[in-house]
């Protein structure tokens, strides 16, 4: 399926089935359509731009034209809390992606769900699912939004693009979808084959801040602690008073970060 004017098709491995479209409200909204009528796994929803995208919270995204707005449905066979590790592959994906489009570059990985180029955010992530009456997954929609020809000036956590950060003009969204669409399927495929250890580890590789201090912001409260690992499962253990707390779900900042802003990046 294509909408998508005058823009090449991307080139994607056969797993994947394609929905492509000049304009959307949301992929999100389009890709949960898809997944409640019974879409099948590696339905890919994208578009060149989007007037209503959301982020994590229902958060408002800019999406103009020349960034990279997917989502994707998938129906692994295994928990919800289980599937949510397929974030990571997405950021692990999304980085070596940025890597081959890009000239050398620092790719870190903020947790949960954002990619980090020399510190500035340009890429996140945003994973919604649906379970079965018998508590099982009935589908996980994985969302992803990247910068890549231009960068929200004002946001929640400092971002960038691409284009800002050096890589070629004639690198576009097609290029990276297409390098992400190949590397997500070989770290969902090693997810599948060997679990969440050998993610955890790459992850972990690159992880923003790890050792450090930050605030994890929670719904009705603000920790402070050091990061000092994930766990099996990709909480996040913060050491707080000499006492390590995994962190299930939040947002993390640099210590007494600066505030909101209505978009996201």
């Amino acid at each position: 399926m294509s909408e998508a004017g005058d823009l090449r098709e991307p080139r994607l491995p056969p797993v994947y089935r394609l929905h492509s479209h000049d304009s959307l409200t949301s992929t999100m909204d389009e890709a949960r359509r898809l997944a409640e009528a019974g879409a099948e796994d590696g339905t890919l929803v994208w578009a060149r731009e989007q007037s209503a995208g959301r982020g994590r919270l229902g958060r408002s995204w800019a999406s103009p034209r020349g960034n990279l707005y997917l989502s994707l449905v998938l129906r692994p066979e295994c928990p919800p809390g289980e599937a949510a590790q397929l974030g990571f592959a997405a950021a692990l994906a999304l980085g070596e992606a940025i890597g081959s489009v890009s000239p050398p570059v620092d790719v870190t990985y903020k947790w949960p769900n954002d990619v980090l180029l020399n510190g500035r955010k340009v890429a996140g992530l945003l994973l919604e699912s649906r379970s079965t009456p018998e508590g099982g997954l009935d589908w996980l929609v994985l969302g992803l939004g990247a910068n890549v020809a231009s960068y929200p000036k004002e946001s929640r956590y400092p971002a960038t693009s691409l284009r800002f950060e050096g890589v070629p003009r004639d690198v576009d969204e097609v290029d990276l979808l297409e390098a992400f669409g190949r590397a997500f399927l070989n770290w969902a495929s090693r997810w599948l084959e060997d679990g969440f250890a050998p993610l955890r580890t790459a992850w972990l590789r690159h992880a923003e801040r790890l050792g450090e201090e930050i605030e994890v912001r929670l719904p009705n409260q603000t920790l402070t602690g050091v990061f000092r690992d994930l766990d099996a499962e990709g909480h996040l253990l913060l050491e707080r008073d000499g006492r390590v707390t995994p962190i299930a779900a939040g947002e993390v900042f640099p210590p007494e970060a600066g505030g909101a802003a209505p978009a996201e990046s």
